[in-house]
């Protein structure tokens, strides 16, 4: 049976990588303090060309190394690769080919510290996460989370190559926003598939300290992540325009994390998992409109 664009499409987990380039385009955004020149936006198209090559071919890696734990939990069972609509050389010959064309994009037509944080970011969540991480401890997601967010950093290197002190800063002030992020992220959607985690024998947080203290600790790094956002404001990367933005977007997600608790049903976890996703967007959405669009508030 032949193999379909939509199997090798579905093979790169669009929806999730494109939250991950969308935090890319934002670095990139951010990282040009005035009108950005032809050669910035040539250069920051071939970025996250590579950049969005890249990150669908870890999510590839992933599902390739993952098979058997997909098979086992009714979130993943569909996947091209557990259903056999694919065969696992077809996954590696593919994910190899998207690695080549990324780093060859990245190394010649933007430039080398891209290529080599993206790569690093790459065999951080393919195969560090995927292979050890995952299955060695309930600190998973957060040791892990570390590759997950370095996109901003990717595109903020892209348009300027990280070339002074500031540009590091700034850049990893938005990779600890969604460093900080991903737990309670993460952590809603455990709690509600947490039956498949165990299933699997995934050490997730829930599995090995309960739904109680998880839920303590979604709280937890919720608020940690209310403080950190604010941080933009703090040393003048964003203003006023961002400040209400994260300020609303910070109450709603701490209610989400106060309220999960003693949440009302089981349904709930779900719920917050699904306004993580919209926060991380809309967040990453007023730093960007803030910047651009409305300088005359900041």
């Amino acid at each position: 049976m032949a193999v379909s664009a939509r199997d090798y499409w579905d093979l790169t987990k669009p929806k999730v990588v494109a939250l991950i380039v969308f935090t890319a385009l934002v670095g990139m955004f951010l990282a040009v303090p005035d009108v950005p020149t032809w050669v910035q936006i040539r250069t920051g198209a071939l970025g996250f060309l590579g950049i969005w090559l890249a990150a669908s071919a870890a999510a590839a890696i992933n599902q390739l190394l993952d098979a058997k734990i997909d098979a086992q939990m009714a979130r993943t069972s569909w996947r091209p690769l557990v259903v056999g609509k694919v065969r696992p050389w077809q996954v590696l010959l593919f994910a190899g080919v998207l690695i080549v064309i990324s780093m060859t994009i990245l190394v010649v037509w933007v430039n080398v510290i891209t290529a080599v944080l993206t790569f690093a970011s790459l065999i951080g969540y393919a195969v560090i996460y995927t292979v050890y991480l995952k299955r060695a401890t309930s600190q998973n997601i957060v040791i892990g989370g570390l590759a997950g967010a370095t996109p901003p950093m990717l595109g903020w290197a892209a348009v300027t190559g990280l070339p002074t002190s500031a540009d590091w800063i700034n850049a990893s002030l938005l990779v600890l926003i969604i460093f900080i992020w991903t737990p309670p992220h993460f952590w809603a959607l455990a709690i509600f598939r947490r039956a498949d985690y165990a299933k699997a024998a995934i050490p997730m947080l829930p599995v090995t300290h309960g739904v109680p203290h998880t839920r303590k600790q979604i709280l937890v790094y919720t608020v940690l992540l209310a403080i950190v956002t604010l941080l933009p404001v703090a040393v003048g990367m964003s203003g006023l325009f961002y400040l209400g933005g994260a300020v609303v977007l910070n109450v709603v997600f701490l209610w989400y994390a106060w309220r999960m608790l003693d949440p009302p049903d089981e349904l709930f976890s779900m719920k917050m998992f699904g306004y993580s996703i919209v926060y991380l967007m809309a967040l990453f959405a007023f730093l960007m409109v803030d910047h651009l669009l409305l300088p005359w508030v900041r």
